[in-house]
């Protein structure tokens, strides 16, 4: 009986210290869980390195970054985030989200397509034949919403879709997509002349575009003198609906003969916060022009190299202080991987020049595929940098992988290691949208209506 109520005693005693134990733990730790929704706090604590892309911030070591709803509320040791969920930042890299200046989100149901060609041929075996076609909005969502997942899983915060409208039905399940898919966007919705289209461009910035904090317009047009009416209709309304006209300007050795800079210039659309993508093919007279009108540029150098269209002149743009980022370019890209289009964006001028220290640096493809896409787009005031006070749009790198690993240069190492598989959180507007290395959302439906709509998109074309 004595060993018994021993034995008992020494459970007891043993239970006791055990809970002990647990609560006086938990006194000084904060709660880790699930949710990460933009509601309540979120601290990243300890990161090895926090790159805030903030001039006067800098880049921080052992330091955390507390959320709070949807901003950033503070980035500095030791900060005090009471039942804060927490994220683990030992060992890893947070940086700003990326910013993707130029892409066709549903252009991921034609990757591979035609790459033999260049930008005329591939877009006559690939894009052209589907105006006119059955292509509708399942197709679009499709596409864009494998694109969306894509593009999320290498960090990328904040997409500009410019969107080909086929027709509206299209338009419409493109949209969607982007909504559904919870990231920061701009929308382009190509305009023109069609009495059918500006009425439902204008129904979907009033009703979808204006009511979201995620969403912004533009209105896309390819002009040429040619094409003339239709590039001065989407001016006027881009300017009756206060926003920006995106534009594919001098991608080709053949555009310059089209009059595509003529075509703005008559419709008075070289004007400030006017995109142009690509815009390779340029003399200096022209750079001087667009820099004179705080013209702003989407340099696609994976693309550019794909469709053997030419090496843009970044380093003549940085000169006249153009306004430029980067920009992935859907389906003549065939990856969402930012990372691979920095590494270009250097890899290209170096060997065009054959001078290491030729523009862009490691540093400068970093801000430009980050703070400098916020420049151009105008929303630098909100996102681009880890300022307190902008939203939280922003990316954990876990630095102990075979493809990083040492630490040698983290700041090259970003641009010259990094892989999506690397990037373990992204929260845009506070949400966790990738968390500890998986993308959220039901990913095989989204690749199963991927391969269907494909399929479909395939028939059109002729394949």
């Amino acid at each position: 009986m004595g060993k018994r109520r021993t034995s008992l005693n020494l459970f007891v005693l043993t239970l006791a210290l055990v809970i002990g134990a647990v609560f006086l733990a938990g006194l000084g730790r904060e709660d880790v869980g699930e949710g990460y929704d933009g509601h309540g706090k979120t601290v990243i604590r300890n990161a090895s390195m926090v790159l805030t892309m903030d001039e006067k911030l800098g880049t921080l070591e052992n330091a955390d970054v507390l959320i709070d709803g949807d901003k950033i509320v503070a980035v500095g040791a030791g900060l005090q985030a009471g039942s804060a969920k927490v994220i683990d930042g030992r060992g890893k890299i947070v940086m700003p989200g990326f910013v993707d200046l130029h892409t066709h989100l549903w252009q991921s149901l034609i990757r591979g397509c035609a790459t033999d060609k260049e930008l005329n041929g591939w877009l006559g075996g690939c894009v052209l034949p589907l105006y006119g076609s059955p292509v509708n909005g399942a197709d679009a969502y499709a596409g864009a919403r494998l694109s969306t997942l894509d593009s999320l899983s290498t960090g990328v915060t904040t997409v500009t879709d410019w969107s080909h409208a086929f027709n509206a039905d299209f338009a419409r399940g493109n949209l969607q997509a982007l909504v559904d898919s919870k990231q920061r966007f701009v929308f382009s919705y190509a305009g023109g002349k069609d009495p059918a289209i500006n009425p439902e461009i204008r129904r979907v910035k009033k009703d979808v575009i204006d009511p979201n904090p995620l969403a912004h317009l533009q209105i896309g047009t390819h002009p040429t003198t040619g094409n003339y009416e239709n590039t001065l209709a989407s001016e006027k309304l881009a300017e009756e609906l206060g926003v920006s006209l995106n534009v594919h300007l001098h991608e080709s050795k053949a555009d310059p003969a089209t009059g595509q800079i003529d075509a703005l210039r008559r419709a008075g659309a070289l004007r400030p916060g006017l995109l142009t993508n690509h815009t390779i093919q340029m003399t200096d007279a022209e750079l001087d022009e667009l820099a004179a009108h705080d013209v702003r540029v989407a340099h696609n150098p994976l693309s550019n190299m794909r469709l053997a269209s030419g090496v843009a002149r970044v380093p003549d743009m940085k000169a006249r202080n153009m306004k430029v980022g980067l920009g992935l370019d859907g389906g003549t890209n065939d990856t969402s991987d930012m990372f691979n289009n920095m590494r270009v964006a250097v890899g290209l001028q170096r060997a065009q020049s054959t001078d290491p220290a030729r523009y862009p640096t490691p540093a400068d493809v970093l801000r430009m595929a980050t703070l400098g896409g916020a420049e151009v787009l105008g929303l630098d005031k909100e996102i681009g940098s880890l300022t307190p006070g902008k939203k939280a749009d922003l990316q954990v790198i876990e630095t102990q992988a075979l493809n990083f690993a040492p630490r040698v240069d983290w700041s090259s190492q970003l641009v010259f290691n990094t892989q999506p598989a690397n990037v373990q959180w992204v929260f845009v507007n506070g949400v966790a949208l990738k968390k500890e290395g998986k993308v959220v959302g039901d990913t095989s439906r989204v690749l199963a209506e991927a391969q269907a709509a494909a399929d479909r998109v395939k028939k059109y074309l002729g394949r």
